[in-house]
This record gives C-alpha cells, sequence and structure tokens, in this order.
C-alpha cells in the first residue's frame, strides 16, 4: 500500500506507483493505493487547502492506468486527523491487510504527523509489515511535487506544467451561457464553468483539444476577462474548429497543450477577427500536423 492524496498524479506519483507495482509483482501481492478525497488542509488548515489539478474521478482512473488495481477514496475528517500513527496502520492491517507500505523519504502519518519513516519502520517490525522508501522523481535537482505544477499551471506556464504531469493538464466542468458575441463575430465559444476547487491556467489564448461526447476536437482557448469588451470576470472559453451544435449544459473537457500568446485588448472588433484567424491557423498547425506535433514535444 502507499497513502496520499496523490493530486494529479503526476510523473512522481507514477514513480512510486511503479516502485509499487514490481513490490507487489515481486511478492504476489496486490498494489494499492489510500487515497485522501480531500487535502488534509481542509480540516487541519481551513482556508488554505489548495486547488486541485484533477477531480477524484480522474485521479481515480489515473491510478488505475498507472497499474494499480486497487484504490481505496478515504474521507480525511477531524477523527481521522486525531488517529496516531499506530491506530493509522491498524486500521489498514485489519480492514486492507496491508503486508508493506511504499512511501518517499518526508512521508509522514498519524496525529502531529508522528509517524515519519523511521518511526513506521520500528512500528512494522512490531506489527507485522514492511515498510519501504523510494527516492523521489527529480527534474533538474527538484522533486516532482504538486505545488509545483499548481504554481505553473495558475502562471500559465503549460510548458512546465505539462511536462512535470507527464501529460496534457485537463480542465473540466459544463458549458454555461456567456455574453453570446462569438457568434456574430464568425467564433462562437464554449463557455466552461470548471468544476469547483480546481485550478484554472493563467489569463492567455491557448492551444486545446475540447474533448466533448465522444469527440475530440481542435480548440483555441481564452482565459481572462475578454479586455476588448471590458468585461472584469475571468472565463474560459473554447472555439471549437468544425463544430456545429448546441453544448448549452453539457459536459466539456479542455486538454491544454501549450500557451499561444498573451491576453489583448484591442482597439476595433475588427482587429480582434483578424487576430482570432491567426489562432485558429496556429492551433491547425501545432494540432493537425505531425511538424507541430513534433515543435511541441521538442519543449517537453
Amino acid at each position: 500500500m502507499t497513502i496520499g492524496v496523490f493530486d494529479g498524479v503526476h510523473r512522481g506519483h507514477r514513480h512510486l506507483f511503479a516502485q509499487l507495482v514490481a513490490r507487489g509483482k515481486a511478492q504476489g501481492l496486490q498494489p494499492g493505493v489510500v487515497t485522501f478525497r480531500a487535502h488534509p488542509a481542509h480540516v487541519l488548515k481551513p482556508g488554505s487547502e489548495p486547488h486541485y489539478l484533477c477531480t477524484l474521478e480522474e485521479r481515480l482512473r489515473l491510478i488505475r492506468e498507472a497499474g494499480v488495481g486497487l484504490a481505496v477514496p478515504v474521507t480525511f475528517d477531524l477523527a481521522l486527523s486525531k488517529l496516531s500513527a499506530r491506530e493509522f496502520v491498524a486500521l489498514l492491517r485489519e480492514r486492507l491487510g496491508m503486508r508493506e507500505l511504499v512511501v518517499g523519504p518526508d512521508f509522514a502519518m498519524g496525529h502531529r504527523r508522528q509517524g515519519d519513516v523511521a518511526a513506521l519502520t520500528k512500528l512494522g517490525r512490531e506489527m507485522g509489515f514492511e515498510v519501504t522508501m523510494v527516492a523521489p522523481l527529480r527534474e533538474r535537482g527538484l522533486a516532482v511535487g504538486s505545488t509545483a505544477i499548481r504554481d505553473a499551471v495558475a502562471t500559465g506556464d503549460l510548458e512546465s506544467a505539462n511536462k512535470l504531469l507527464g501529460r496534457n493538464y485537463t480542465l473540466e466542468g459544463k458549458v454555461v451561457r456567456g455574453h453570446g458575441r462569438g457568434k456574430p463575430l464568425g467564433f462562437p465559444t464554449a463557455n466552461l464553468e470548471p468544476e469547483q476547487g480546481m485550478v484554472v491556467p493563467g489569463n492567455g489564448i491557448y492551444v486545446a483539444w475540447a474533448h466533448v461526447e465522444g469527440r475530440r476536437l481542435m480548440a483555441p482557448t481564452s482565459v481572462g476577462t475578454n479586455p476588448t469588451f471590458n468585461d472584469t470576470g475571468r472565463t474560459v472559453e473554447a472555439f471549437l474548429l468544425d463544430f456545429e451544435g448546441d453544448l448549452y449544459g453539457k459536459r466539456l473537457r479542455l486538454e491544454f497543450v501549450q500557451r499561444l500568446r498573451d491576453e489583448l485588448k484591442f482597439d476595433t472588433v475588427e482587429v480582434l477577427q483578424r487576430q482570432v484567424d491567426a489562432d485558429v491557423e496556429e492551433t491547425r498547425r501545432l494540432l493537425g500536423t505531425t511538424q507541430g506535433r513534433r515543435e511541441i514535444e521538442k519543449r517537453r
């Protein structure tokens, strides 16, 4: 077993899962993950809970795709936070039959994080389970972690975020009504209302894929305040290329490939239209050609 939030299921998490799966295979044991539905900070430091890189549903799917057959979502509440490391381990032994705990070097569990690797190793000898420590995956000397990825997404640095994630960052939600300006101007957009608590990329124009009703479509996407029209609230608007139909109320998932440019205020609507045409052309070039896709991969 291993334990954590595993938000984003990034390359560092998958590095740990690979060791977990390998250890299980070598001993004929089933690899499993205990993941907290919400970040422990929600209980321990109310108001300081970080925004998320993926929903719980996506997290569980990604854990399964990493080869871990058993994923147990647990609600971290006040009662759980007061359990000692010994009590928590006893539950894992009793309920899940844990034989080995696989963790990183900074892992700690139990009330006031009393169960660090050394303490857990001692408990293991007493209670009949093994503790294996896995060195973290590093990128340019720094451990790959969710905090760095959240910061990169929030500032619009999708190149760094996607490299650390090992995939394109995605944002999912429901399509809601916006101002309705796009259609008369020739670029109807789907206004995405992201799931609450998710990290939204920094303001700018992005090359993205839109996933809706089983289809994947190229979609230059704007995140920001529409300064040309002097709007104030932030929106996420995707222009789904080669699509006709009504998306209001439907689920949409955006896969952000890379940042294209800054959000700009244009002097006239005509200048804005010309820029949107250029954004569409560049999106088609990057996503629709082998050369464009190679350019994206080189940046990783």
